[in-house]
């Protein structure tokens, strides 16, 4: 018999959503007054990192009610890589190459991101998928019966 689908947790999925319109609205209200003393690009990484303290601590407490930790901390942004250099890559191909408006350009790029960045979270923090170490098996005294004390 197959196994049946983890079910989805629309919870999760719905305060995700939230804290990445938060994410976005932090970061261009970060990004904003910095392009206006820094070049484009050194502004648009000032508002990636401020909104990325963001995103761990709204995640933690937020999304997946757990308990920040440093460990967590300093692993958090291993996960945004991927998004940091797909929005980078079309933040300077947008300007640079189709001269779009700098202070509009980080916007679009995060849109053009959401795909790439969707398909490596899902493939990292789901279960199962190809790629991903195994989860290592329970202890076997996880599902022993409890004895009674004599």
């Amino acid at each position: 018999m197959a196994a049946r689908p983890r079910a989805v947790a629309w919870g999760q999925i719905a305060r995700f959503t939230l804290v990445g319109g938060v994410n976005t609205l932090t970061f261009y209200l970060c990004y904003l007054p910095l392009h206006r003393l820094l070049p484009y690009f050194a502004a648009y990484t000032g508002g990636f990192v401020v909104s990325l303290v963001g995103s761990f601590f709204l995640n933690t407490y937020f999304t997946y009610r757990t308990r920040p930790t440093w460990t967590k901390f300093l692993l958090f942004p291993l996960t945004q890589v991927t998004n940091y250099v797909v929005q980078s890559a079309g933040l300077v191909t947008l300007v640079g190459w189709f001269g779009m408006n700098s202070a509009v350009a980080p916007l679009v790029a995060a849109l053009l991101a959401i795909p790439v960045t969707f398909a490596v979270s899902r493939r990292t923090l789901l279960p199962g998928r190809r790629g991903m170490r195994p989860q290592p098996p329970a202890p076997p005294y996880a599902a022993a019966p409890k004895l009674p004390h004599a």
